[in-house]
Parts: C-alpha cells; sequence; structure tokens
C-alpha cells in the first residue's frame, strides 16, 4: 500500500484592509477582508519541507496591502482577479489561485440632507462577496452576498407535510418567512460591469422573494435562483442558503386576548436551514475541485 499527498492549497486568510481614496475632497472607503490560497507544485514542502516554491503566507498579505495602494481596489472582483493572475503569473510552481473577499457596506451621514464628504455609518451586516479562482490561463468568477435579512409579514403558508408520531408542529396558512440570505452566482465570463451586474441580480432576488406567495422556503429559493438566471444571461447559475429564522405565534389565551398572527416570539436556535442550486442546463459546471456547495 503507497502513501501519497492528496489535493491541497495554502494562503493567508481574512486579511482586513481599509483602503481610503483621497484623490477629492469627497472620500470613497473599501472595507475588505481578503483571503488567499495557492495551490500547485506542492509536494515537496509536504513530503520533505523544502519551501523552494512556498511562497509566504505572510508574503501574499503584503501582496493585498500593496495591490491596494498601487491602484485603486475598484470592484472586488477586478481586485480579487488581478491578485490570482499575479500569484500564478510570478510565483514558481504555482499553477493556480483563489481568493475570496468579502466586503463591508458603509453609507454616508446624512448631513443638512446630503451625504457628508468623509463619515460614514454602516447599518448593516449585509456583505457583498467574491470568489475568484485562477487556474493556469482560465479564470472563473462567483459573485454574492451573504447575511442579507429578509422578512415577509404574511403570503407564505406551510401545510400538508407528512406526520407522525413526533411532529407537533401546526399547519398553518399565514406565516413570518424570514432568512438571511445567502447567495453565490457563477458568472459565464469576466468582461463585466461586476457593480452593475451585482446590484441588478441583488434587485431581482430581493423582488423574488417579496412577490413569491410562498408555500415552503424551498419554493421561495428556487423562484428567487430561477428569476435571477431569467433576467442575467450572464449568469451560470445561483446557489442559496436560507436559514428558516422561525416566527412563532405567542399563546395569548391564557391573558384573555386573541392573537391574529400579530404576536410572535424570534427564536434564534433550532433552525431549518435550505440550500439549494438553480442552473442552467445547457452550460459546463463548475470546476469542482475548488468549490464547495456553500462557496462553490
Amino acid at each position: 500500500m503507497g502513501i501519497v499527498m492528496g489535493p491541497n492549497q495554502y494562503g493567508k486568510a481574512e486579511v482586513r484592509i481599509v483602503s481610503v481614496n483621497k484623490d477629492t475632497p469627497r472620500h470613497t472607503i473599501k472595507d475588505l477582508n481578503v483571503g488567499t490560497s495557492l495551490r500547485g507544485d506542492l509536494d515537496a514542502v509536504h513530503l520533505t519541507g523544502d519551501n523552494s516554491n512556498c511562497l509566504p503566507t505572510d508574503t501574499q498579505k503584503n501582496t493585498v496591502y500593496a495591490f491596494a495602494k498601487e491602484a485603486p481596489i475598484g470592484e472586488i472582483e477586478d481586485f480579487a482577479l488581478r491578485l490570482g493572475r499575479h500569484f500564478v503569473s510570478t510565483a514558481e510552481g504555482i499553477t493556480g489561485a483563489r481568493i475570496l473577499i468579502d466586503e463591508y457596506a458603509w453609507e454616508r451621514i446624512p448631513v443638512g440632507g446630503t451625504g457628508h464628504d468623509h463619515s460614514f455609518a454602516r447599518s448593516t451586516d449585509e456583505k457583498r462577496t467574491t470568489a475568484v479562482t485562477v487556474d493556469g490561463d482560465k479564470a472563473h468568477v462567483v459573485s454574492g452576498l451573504k447575511d442579507l435579512v429578509v422578512l415577509k409579514s404574511t403570503g407564505s403558508e406551510f401545510w400538508g407535510y407528512p406526520k407522525d408520531k413526533y411532529t407537533t408542529l401546526a399547519e398553518t396558512d399565514d406565516r413570518i418567512l424570514a432568512t438571511a440570505v445567502t447567495a453565490r452566482w457563477r458568472y459565464l465570463g469576466t468582461d463585466l460591469d461586476w457593480g452593475k451586474s451585482f446590484e441588478s441580480v441583488r434587485a431581482t432576488m430581493l423582488e423574488a422573494f417579496a412577490t413569491t406567495h410562498s408555500l415552503a422556503l424551498q419554493q421561495s429559493l428556487y423562484e428567487m435562483g430561477k428569476q435571477v438566471l431569467e433576467a442575467h444571461p450572464e449568469v451560470a447559475e445561483v446557489r442559496l442558503s436560507l436559514p428558516n429564522k422561525h416566527h412563532f405565534l405567542v399563546d395569548l389565551e391564557p391573558f384573555g386576548l386573541e392573537n391574529n398572527n400579530e404576536v410572535f416570539y424570534a427564536a434564534d436556535r433550532p433552525y431549518g436551514l435550505i440550500e439549494g442550486t438553480v442552473l442552467r442546463d445547457d452550460v459546463d459546471p463548475a470546476p469542482q475541485a475548488w468549490y464547495s456547495l456553500a462557496e462553490f
């Protein structure tokens, strides 16, 4: 029986960087969390400790900071592509790079009816994301978002499910439906207006969630993905992870009060977790060696 080294990668995780563009008195900021992973001819470092092809993770971190200074970060997809292509083209023995970026949104603080030039507030936990894979001369871009909390106060039902001796959940034709959306979509190319596409995909998903009369969160998931693909030919597939943020009706009868779906208890755990992929049946699948269900 032989023993060999299997698939592997290494890099620097969670490089936090805030870049302020001061070219004009009206500043802009980019607040990112960057992760780098490299693959290639790395058997020697694992088997014998030979570091000749092992670009230090500290160097990878420093490259992120330097690239932010040498040119404007711009859209996170473009920044990730620049980083990935740099590592593959310059690092000895490295044939593939994967760059993960989360972007934190800051809004200008309103002063006198307009946004302040250099003061900002963060009003949401939502993050814009990208995962860029450079494999030789090929590149794949997966963009997305996470922690986008949404809620429907009606327009959601849940009934007709199997029941056994352990079932206590009551059927309902009117419930609160809430979730924190994690969505990732794979692009078919790399020559795109990333910001415009992101805003449009996000708006499409939100509209689908709002307008779908939902009989199950799975149905909402499919409609959100389907409508994105129908409206965006540049997108090959959409993957969604939707935790069901349960809202249970409070029993007010002991107090002589009727609860007409107005007062709920918001439970944070345990929760249902609904996940799935909506994809075109006529495009090549994602390179799965690099991707997981959650992150592609």
